[in-house]
Parts: C-alpha cells; structure tokens; sequence
C-alpha cells in the first residue's frame, strides 16, 4: 500500500527522475552556495607559497592552487558569486523582458514593432560577443558590470516567450470579460494574463540561469568577469595553466560548473514536460 501511495504521490507531481536530480544538484548548489562561505575552512584569497600545489588531505579536502590557496574554500566562494551573479541576471532578464513582452503581445501595432525590432536587433549580435565588449571597456569589471552586460541581451529571449503566449491569451473569455467590467489595461495585462504565462517565463527561467553560469564562467575564463581569483572560471584559467603538472586544478571547476548546468537542462526539461498541457500523457 505504502508503495501504490508513493507512486500517486509522484505521478500528481508529475516530475520525471531526470528532473528530480536535476533538482537535487541545484539545492547542493544552492547550500554549498549559502551555507558554503561560512564553512569554508581557508580564506579564499590569502595563501601560503611554501603550501603551493598540495595534494588533498584532511586540511585540504581538494588540495591546493598555485599561490598555496585552499582550492575547496575558492570552489565554495565562487559557488556564492556565481549564485549572486546568475540569480539577479535572470530575475532581472526575466522582468524587464517579460513585461515587454506583455506590452508588445497586448497592444500589438507600433508598440509591438518597436520592441520586436530591438529584439530582433539584439539577436542578430552574437550573444558572448556582446558581452565581451561591454565588459572590456570597464578596467576591473565587477558584479554589476557583468550583470548589466549579461542582462543588456538576455531579456530578448522572455520578450518573445511572453508575446507568444499574450497574443493568444489576449483572445480567452475571461479577458474579454475583464475588459467589459471596465478593467484598465494594466489590470487586464498583470492581473489576468500575467499569471497564465508563468509556466512557460520558468522553464525559460531555469534554462536561463544554467546559461548565465556558462557565459559567466567564460567571461572570468578570458580575464574579463568579477576580479576575484575565486570564481570559477578564474579558476579554471588557473588549472588549465597547471595541466602540465595536476588536472585537479582544472577538473574541480570544470566538474562543478559542468553538474550545475546540467541540473538546470534537467529540471528544465522535466518542468517543460510537466507544465505543457500538448504533453502526451504516458
């Protein structure tokens, strides 16, 4: 019985494995991220040359980097940094790109040109590109500088979900009837449609946020991210220096972000299948 009970159970949430460790490997993220700084038993910045490329042992659960720097410490604040910097690119990607994409989907005629030629402008420019030339123009790029630069073309790809999904939506029953009552506009957009678009802005979202690790992580590889030697692409240009004498120092990044993006293309995918109503039910 407690077996037929655990099965319902999952079939209503209606996740498959897949998603489940998908989930899984963000939560441990998200710990080592928070919780991770503070358990870290080494700065992440100050180390000791004479302690230089040590193997693991119980004082260094990873070993260490080539300035003698606890390489578990530096895993765990970059876990922090990389959480900071992708959570506020998507939350902010995800806003601006979701209410232009309300506006341009409600309204439709100039309204809907204007924001679509931007999109389509934004698009036709290679992403990291972009990216990289807004961050090399600012000497020592930190937080907000890489934000900017990966929101200034990440909110293109919400824009064109949440229009989408509007000019459709704008069409049901309980819009018309929200309009005839005399409900405003704005009303009408976030109070009635809003809600009904949300499914598809999440699955963007975790999708999103996978990609904002990758670009992040690509852009400290080149020298141009956060100046802090602990993120994990500065760290991954780090060990790629050290092939000749370990891989460790290559392959824990590399591991790393490798398993979060792969928890987010998880859970997304899980969540997409989940949150289609097209799906065919198996």
């Amino acid at each position: 019985m407690n077996s037929g009970g655990s099965a319902s159970s999952s079939s209503r949430l209606g996740l498959s494995p897949g998603a489940w460790i998908g989930a899984a490997l963000l939560i441990v993220f998200a710990a080592c991220a928070l919780l991770g700084p503070f358990l870290a038993p080494h700065s992440p910045t100050h180390g000791n040359l004479d302690e230089r490329l040590l193997g693991m042992s119980w004082a260094h659960p990873l070993g260490t980097d080539e300035n003698g720097v606890d390489l578990f410490s530096e895993l765990l604040h970059g876990a922090r940094l990389a959480l900071l910097i992708s959570t506020t690119t998507v939350l902010t990607c995800a806003t601006l790109g979701v209410t232009l994409g309300i506006f341009a989907g409600y309204f439709r005629g100039i309204v809907d040109e204007v924001i679509m030629r931007v999109v389509d402008i934004l698009l036709a420019f290679p992403g990291i590109l972009l990216n990289l030339a807004i961050v090399a123009v600012v000497k020592r790029p930190g937080v907000g500088v890489v934000v900017f630069a990966l929101a200034l073309n990440g909110w293109v790809g919400y824009a064109r979900v949440a229009r989408g999904q509007v000019l459709s939506l704008r069409e049901r029953e309980y819009v018309t009837a929200a309009r005839a009552v005399g409900a405003s506009s704005l009303r009408v957009m976030f109070r009635h449609i809003l809600p009904n678009l949300l499914s598809p802005v999440l699955v963007q979202m975790t999708f999103g946020f996978g990609g904002i690790i990758l670009v992040e992580a690509s852009l400290s590889f080149l020298g141009l991210g956060p100046q802090v030697n602990y993120s994990w692409g500065a760290l991954l240009d780090q060990g790629t220096g050290q092939l000749w004498h370990t891989h460790r120092l290559a392959t824990v990044p590399g591991v790393a972000i490798m398993l979060v993006v792969l928890g987010c293309n998880l859970l997304g995918d899980g969540l997409r299948d989940r949150l289609d109503p097209r799906r065919e039910k198996r």
